[in-house]
């Protein structure tokens, strides 16, 4: 959520950077500056009447005191008037300040200003291309082929189990699932990053907190009994732990990493681009998050963006970097870079990772902040990051590791895994 007063000082600036995001920010702005401003006014009205009341209130005290009762009683009715003025005023704050809320809910991060200027993915800029596209046997599959014919993913029996979009993982194919859990967690720990686990459903409040909610309340499973939601990332639950805590400055940077299942609806799209693996309601993913100085923010994301080019890198999967651009860039975030596998048999880049960079959005509806070296309480800067989706990861490596006698099993997971074909 943006800073008001951020607002105040960069409102031109911040108009320019909205443009970015094909947003007009100009009315947005004034209304949220307009309702700030009349939140302040009322504030001062009613502080000005309650104080008017406290003063009467003391000399009525006094009048009663001196046998002046009739005179007490009179200013007793002026009293009475003032409280009913309290009353209303504080009833129209609440108002005022319930509207300021959602009206500043409902705008986005500022981009980074580096962030291109764009409408769609198309017009994403890549930054970052690695890795050599193998050349696949003549009779190559897609992925959900060979789930089929290897009797590892069976997608049929998730949807009688659930419905479409929640695969059933079977042998050797739930085995490679848990080997790129271990390995992911294995690579971020040995990064510095401390592992947890933590709940996979929160409150509405946590969903705020980040900023799923209310922007992607459309996309998030509610249980309506309990008022809860299932994650749609680690990141929520994660983050979500320093709300309203105010961090010692020494223990930046704060570092975690967690695998857990992920729930997201994205329901209404059809046609190969789904398929498979291509986009589930629910898949496992391990996540970081981190919890920055902002002098230093910018450098802990290209340290992420660099750490994940090394899990790809020993995965030996072909893969590209995107710097997103202001149209596709998400609701919270101040710059993003999506990396994406190369699917030789489906022949398009698939989306297995995103890095960014909030700045102060997420810290300031957390109300997370650290104490200055001068004792003065600032906005921390959080980031995160997939490290990494299983599901089109898993894709990439059924697809590009495909032979005519099975499918290998990259170098690095046959630890892991315990075999080093699919056969």
């Amino acid at each position: 959520m943006l800073q008001l007063q951020a607002i105040r000082d960069h409102k031109d600036t911040f108009i320019k950077a909205l443009k970015k995001r094909n947003i007009d920010g100009a009315s947005l702005l004034e209304n949220v500056l307009d309702l700030d401003d009349k939140r302040k006014a009322t504030q001062t009205q009613l502080d000005a009447t309650l104080a008017e009341s406290n003063k009467l209130s003391k000399e009525i005290g006094l009048l009663f005191k001196s046998g002046k009762g009739q005179e007490a009683n009179a200013l007793k009715e002026k009293t009475g008037s003032l409280k009913e003025s309290s009353k209303q005023l504080g009833e129209q704050l609440n108002s005022i300040a319930e509207e300021l809320q959602n009206l500043l809910y409902q705008i986005p991060n500022i981009p980074h200003e580096s962030v291109p200027a764009g409408s769609t993915d198309e017009d994403n800029e890549e930054i970052f291309r690695e890795g050599d596209i193998p050349t696949l046997i003549n009779d190559a599959q897609p992925h959900w082929e060979l789930a089929k014919k290897y009797d590892i993913i069976d997608f049929e029996l998730g949807v009688k189990v659930t419905g479409a979009g929640f695969p059933v993982y079977k042998g050797k194919g739930a085995r490679l699932q848990r080997a790129l859990i271990a390995y992911f967690l294995d690579k971020n720990t040995a990064a510095g990053y401390t592992e947890i686990q933590v709940p996979h459903l929160v409150n509405e409040t946590s969903g705020y907190g980040t900023g799923q909610l209310p922007d992607k309340e459309g996309q998030m499973y509610h249980v309506g009994d309990d008022d809860l939601y299932l994650i749609p990332t680690a990141e929520v639950p994660i983050t979500n732990l320093f709300r309203d805590e105010i961090l010692n400055e020494q223990k930046f940077p704060i570092c975690y990493t967690a695998y857990t299942p992920c729930f997201r609806r994205e329901a209404g799209s059809y046609g190969a681009h789904v398929r498979g693996l291509n986009r589930l309601h629910q898949f496992d993913k391990v996540e970081l998050v981190r919890v920055e100085h902002p002098e230093k923010s910018y450098q802990a994301l290209d340290g992420m963006v660099e750490h994940v080019k090394e899990i790809l890198r020993e995965l030996k999967l072909p893969y590209r970097i995107l710097r997103l651009c202001g149209g596709d860039l998400g609701f919270t975030s101040a710059l993003t870079f999506d990396f994406e596998v190369f699917s030789t048999a489906q022949d398009r880049w698939l989306e297995i990772s995103s890095v960014s960079n909030f700045e102060t959005y997420q810290a300031n509806r957390l109300k997370l902040r650290y104490k200055d070296e001068n004792g003065k309480s600032q906005f921390a800067h959080t980031l995160n990051g997939s490290s990494l989706a299983l599901p089109r990861v898993l894709a990439g490596i059924l697809e590009n590791y495909q032979t005519a006698e099975g499918i290998q099993i990259p170098e690095v997971l046959i630890p892991y895994c315990g075999f080093d074909k699919i056969e």
